[in-house]
Formats: C-alpha cells, structure tokens, sequence
C-alpha cells in the first residue's frame, strides 16, 4: 500500500503529528506544501518552470491512499492546501482517480461546528469529483489514531 500524506501546514506543526497518528507505523511519503511551489490557479510566471504541481499530481497518482491535512486558518482549510485543490480542477478529469481512499485531518486551536462541517464538505466533494473514496475526517490525535485503523 503506497500511502502519501498532503500536509497543508506547517511541516512539523500540529497538522503533520496528526497525519502521522493516522499513519501510524506505516511506510508512507509526506509532500509539505510549505516547502512546495505550487501556483495559484491561473497563474503564470516567467520562468515558471519551478511549479511543482506536476510532481505532486504524479505522487498523488501513485498513491493508493491520500492523507491530506489542514490547520484551520481564517475558518476554513489552509491557503496551501485549498490552493493544491484549486489546481486539480482541469488537469485532472473527473473520476480519473478513482480507486485511491482519502482521508482528511483538520485541527485547530478551537475550531466551531460549521467550520468543520464546510471542511468535511471541501474535502468529501474533492474525493467525489475525482472518485476517490472518502473515508473521513479527524479533528483530534484520539480520531486520528481510530480513523487510521480502517487504513
């Protein structure tokens, strides 16, 4: 089982202890968004050539299961993160991954009900739309650790 972990936050932040409780002993490669050049959507620079989101698309491919992680910043999934999906949308055809689970950590110091809820949402619609098989989110270390038994 080849297992990546996306983590949105800072690389060895609260998000990335999380992911690697869902993980848990298990081989797995980790992509820090911080320290990856991802564009925004649209953008173009001169010399664009250092964007890596190919590298990461080819990673995603290759893994049978997704990890993705994100803090809660300003209410909702990271910038970093948010923006990795953004990118996905037209290279990549709806369902052309079908077969890989994803599962979702998103902590934060005192996260509310909705903001939760509507990144549950982002990140079930993401797997939808690509058919990934969604397998849910953990808020704590103590659901990271139950929802990475089902790995």
């Amino acid at each position: 089982m080849n297992i990546l972990f996306i983590n949105g936050g800072e690389k060895n932040g609260n998000t990335a202890r999380m992911g690697r409780e869902l993980i848990g002993d298990r081989a797995f490669t980790q992509i820090d968004l911080a320290d990856t050049k991802v564009y925004d959507y649209g953008q173009v620079f001169a010399g664009g050539e250092d964007d890596q989101f190919d590298e990461v698309l080819a990673a995603v491919r290759k893994a049978d299961v997704l990890v993705m992680g994100s803090p809660v910043y300003w209410h909702n999934l990271s910038g970093m993160l948010r923006n990795l999906l953004d990118r996905f949308y037209g290279p990549v055809p709806e369902g052309s991954l079908s077969g890989k689970r994803l599962f979702f950590v998103f902590q934060g110091a005192a996260p509310s009900a909705d903001m939760l809820k509507w990144g549950e949402y982002t990140m079930s619609r993401f797997a939808g739309l690509y058919g990934m098989d969604y397998e849910g989110m953990a808020t704590s270390d103590a659901e990271a650790r139950k929802l990475g038994a089902r790995l």
